[in-house]
């Protein structure tokens, strides 16, 4: 196999990061995996340390018709059987740099909403029915997403994200401690996501009033950076919310907070699937979330985790509340996290998962045209 991986990505999230899991494990595999990204970006630095071929290429959104003759001539020279997008410029810059040749576009959809969402004219139909071969899901959900929009099922394949369950094993919240000073009886509560509309903070925000009035000795942590930041900020403490709940921003030490951690709380409202549920699970943490995208595929409600409807604060207060009056049931939901993981979930799975993805779009069934819009 010969593949061309495209990440249009200046920062770094989640995506990312299985992308890099996905090249270390192609790595390891010995099949030939080549990487485009932005020059100077985490992706590029993260790749050429594991020894992938790098080829860095500015991209300004996309429809850049330089960057697509570039992959053009990469595609010519390298003569790459797949195009793997892993970003959705990256979708349509495979597209027009591989038009009128035989390689494969492939997609990673790693987002629960229609394709329609933002969609001028519903121009994205014409993208996603036309303009790519094949589609990875990382949930069920997302897959019956893209169907309900028009997507036909057989070009769309379900291969859920992987973690390394032991990323964080070793990881010392010593240092939390006193640097938020935090005390002996109090119960520790955090949320570990990008400051976005989607993940829903703003519902946790105007929950944590109510368990308060239970659990007043209750400390909220919101772990990560984002636009949102200031404004969820501004939205605590307009309702009283001061040393009670503390916005992080980005940290390298995720790891020590979820070894603090009581209990992880999730509150997407859209949500693909969601690693940083994975990470808690494989710590054998406690976990409410929602009930949304891709998180019912890894927490069932009342036997590793609470699940609880989403853009409800109150019923995410109870879920809280639930937990935590009751820690030691709470710990034995928590401990059947870390075999499902194991099970399911791990960096080997989806990497095998990617490779069977590979070898059935390159089969000669694999290999009769698009299929019609």
């Amino acid at each position: 196999m010969n593949i061309l991986h495209i990440n249009t990505e200046k920062t770094w999230r989640g995506g990312e990061q299985q992308t890099l899991y996905l090249l270390q494990g192609l790595r390891n595999r010995k099949i030939t995996s080549h990487l485009i990204c932005q020059p100077g970006s985490p992706m590029a630095r993260a790749a050429a340390t594991i020894g992938t071929v790098v080829f860095p290429l500015s991209m300004h959104g996309e429809i850049d018709f330089t960057a697509a003759y570039r992959i053009r001539k990469l595609i010519r020279r390298y003569q790459y059987e797949i195009i793997h997008c892993h970003t959705s410029h990256a979708h349509t810059l495979a597209f027009l740099a591989s038009w009128g040749t035989n390689v494969r576009r492939l997609v990673t959809r790693r987002v629960d909403f229609s394709i329609f969402r933002h969609s001028f004219l519903h121009l994205s139909g014409i993208k996603y029915r036309r303009m790519a071969d094949f589609y990875i899901a990382i949930s069920r959900k997302i897959k019956e997403v893209l169907v309900s929009d028009g997507i036909a099922a057989e070009r769309i394949f379900v291969v859920y994200s992987g973690i390394d369950p032991d990323r964080f094993v070793g990881a010392s919240s010593e240092h939390l401690i006193s640097e938020f000073a935090i005390k002996d009886d109090e119960k520790i509560v955090i949320n570990v996501a990008h400051l976005a509309g989607h993940k829903g903070q703003k519902y946790l925000v105007r929950a944590i009033p109510a368990v308060l009035e239970r659990f007043p000795r209750t400390r909220f942590f919101v772990v990560g950076g984002g636009a949102l930041r200031e404004e969820l900020k501004a939205m605590a403490f307009s309702i009283g919310l001061t040393d009670e709940l503390v916005f992080t921003g980005f940290r390298e030490d995720v790891g020590a907070f979820y070894h603090l951690a009581d209990l992880f709380v999730m509150s997407s409202v859209e949500e693909g699937l969601g690693t940083a549920v994975l990470d808690a699970l494989a710590l054998g943490k406690a976990v409410v979330a929602t009930d949304c995208g891709g998180i019912p595929e890894m927490i069932t409600d009342g036997e590793n985790g609470l699940l609880v409807p989403a853009k409800n604060p109150s019923a995410l207060a109870a879920g809280i509340i639930e937990m935590l009056a009751d820690l030691d049931r709470a710990g034995r939901l928590a401990a059947r996290g870390p075999e499902l993981v194991k099970a399911r979930f791990s960096i080997e799975a989806m990497v095998a998962g990617n490779v069977n993805v590979y070898g059935r779009i390159l089969s000669p069934h694999g290999s009769q045209p698009m299929a019609k819009a």
